[in-house]
Formats: structure tokens, sequence, C-alpha cells
């Protein structure tokens, strides 16, 4: 999720789950190429396992990334075909590319040439008027063809033109049965199923016919749902704590403050982790009117604390940094 899901996100997120896969927000073959690459790539190693997500569409820019990827030690590369703004379709590439599946198929053929991590792809059900089941299977085959085994559909079409990003995570309707079909009808393919996802009870619903689900913006505006990931899907025994998760993310804060990061950097990721509990609003408001100040400090979210507990005191100094 473009300007979400940034470091400081998946870290925040690897406290409430120590096993699901996280995904860096989409970053541009062109940005890691012609910029400084450690800006874009840079990662905690508490975040793995962890998925860099791409947006391009030239093969050999798409291998040179994916090789960095491999540098930099993630864990999956992940090619973007479902992004439908206008900023992505200018580039040609995001949503754009399931009307040029040979291209698609081209990029990640060249991707796996180029590393040895595992090359996946979102996408959407369809795009515009391309939107029947012959469509979408014609370019799962496709790009399966080119040695891809993982495919994230989004189980809504995206419209190109028309609608903005916002628009077009809301208003086309949800087509559930045609990444369960498509489950179906590819049995041999990791089938991911991702779009208005929101709780956990849901997410078991859909395991019944598909491989996985990814959950997105969901999760962003109430991470405390992320709690009960492990135990659920990956036979952990007890569920993550929204307290004691903030308390683990408290180095991590500590440390980056050290670097020079502003704290409302990492604090604009947390504002919903406490959403239906008593004080929620005045942990959310101080935080919003102080964490954006010059010289905010730890202080600022212990008071923010203080909103929801006055009896919970969570430390201002670690014996234990987490190193980047």
């Amino acid at each position: 999720m473009m300007d979400w899901s940034d470091r400081h996100c998946r870290v925040f997120w690897r406290q409430l789950t120590r096993d699901a896969v996280l995904y860096t927000e989409m970053v541009t073959t062109g940005a890691l190429l012609h910029a400084e690459p450690a800006r874009f790539l840079d990662f905690d190693p508490s975040e793995h396992p962890v998925a860099l997500q791409l947006g391009g569409s030239n093969p050999a820019d798409l291998a040179r990334c994916a090789a960095m990827a491999e540098q930099w030690q993630y864990d999956e590369v992940n090619l973007n075909c479902g992004c439908p703004s206008d900023r992505v379709q200018n580039g040609s590439f995001g949503a754009c590319l399931m009307g040029e599946a040979a291209l698609v198929a081209d990029g990640v053929k060249a991707m796996r040439d180029a590393t040895s991590l595992p090359v996946t792809v979102k996408h959407r059900t369809g795009i515009d008027n391309l939107d029947s089941y012959e469509f979408l299977t014609d370019f799962v085959g496709t790009v399966a063809e080119a040695g891809c085994e993982v495919f994230i559909v989004h189980a809504r079409k995206a419209w190109l033109s028309g609608l903005s990003p916002k628009q077009n995570r809301e208003i086309p309707p949800l087509e559930y049965d045609k990444v369960y079909r498509l489950k179906k009808d590819f049995p041999q393919l990791e089938i991911i199923i991702n779009g208005g996802i929101q709780e956990l009870d849901a997410a078991e619903e859909h395991l019944q016919y598909v491989d996985g689900v990814m959950m997105g913006r969901s999760a962003y505006q109430n991470p405390s749902i992320l709690c009960g990931v492990d135990q659920t899907f990956y036979d952990a025994k007890d569920n993550s704590e929204p307290f004691t998760a903030l308390e683990n993310f408290f180095p991590y804060v500590e440390s980056q403050l050290k670097r020079g990061t502003r704290l409302n950097h990492m604090t604009r990721h947390i504002l919903g982790l406490f959403n239906g509990r008593p004080g929620a609003k005045q942990f959310r408001r101080h935080l919003s009117q102080n964490a954006y100040k010059p010289g905010a400090d730890l202080k600022v979210l212990q008071d923010a604390v203080n909103c929801l507990n006055k009896d919970r005191v969570l430390p201002l100094h670690s014996e234990t940094l987490l190193e980047n």
C-alpha cells in the first residue's frame, strides 16, 4: 500500500504477528535504478518474512531489481499488476499490465532468471471491459507458463479511467467466486485472495476455497486484528496483545528517534491500535496533536498510552535496541 506499509509500519505489524508475510509498499523499478536504492530497500531484520513489491514493466529493469531484492535478503519478489492510479498507468505498469499478459510473462521470466527468490504476481480480476472469466484465466495461464506459481488476486476489477484509486477499492463489486473458480481451474497454483476482508472469521471462510488471504487496509485501520493471526492460522499457543505489542515496538521507536526519524513518521501507523477501547479517541488525538512537533519523543507516546490505561507504564529507555 503506497505511502502506508513503509518500514516503520512493518516493524510495528511484526509485533502483532510473528508469522504472517509482510509486503512492502510498491517500489518502482525507476526509483531503485535511478535513485539511492538503500532508501527504498533497507528494512529491519525483524520484518522477516517480508516481500518486496515492484512496479515496472521493462523485463530487464525488473530483473535487475529482483537481483537487488535478493542482495538485500528479501524473502519474495512481487510484481504489482493491480494498482489503478494515474501515476502508475502513466508509467505503463500496475493494473494496465493485465492487458499485456505476454509482457508480464516476459517480466516474470526475467526476474526468475535473475534471482532464486520466489516471484509472485498481484493483480485484479480484470480491467475496464476486459472483465470476463476467460480474460482472467488467459492472463493467469500465460503468466504461469513463465514460471509464476503464486497469484495474489484482488477480487475486484479496476477501471483505468473514471474512478480514483479509492473508488477502485470500493465501487467495483467483489468477485470472490471468480477467485474460488480460479483455484479450481488451476489447482497446481497457489491462489491468494485479497479485497474487502475485514475479519479473521471471514479469512477462515475464504481458506476453504483458496490457499491464502491478504489483508491490507483493514489491518492498517484496525491493527489489533493481527493479534489473532498467529494462533488462528499458524498454530501459535497464544494471541498477541495490543499493549504488549506496543511495548515491544518501543525499542525500535527509541532507536529511530536517535537516528533522527520524526516520531509521527512511526506513530501514524499505530493510531487505530486501540479502536473500540475506552480512551482510544484520546489516544489518537494526543498523538495527532503532539507527535509531529519538533523534538517529540517517547514521552509523547507514553502520555498517549496513559489516555487508555493510567496504570500501564511502558519503558522510556530500553537496554536492547533493534538494529537496522
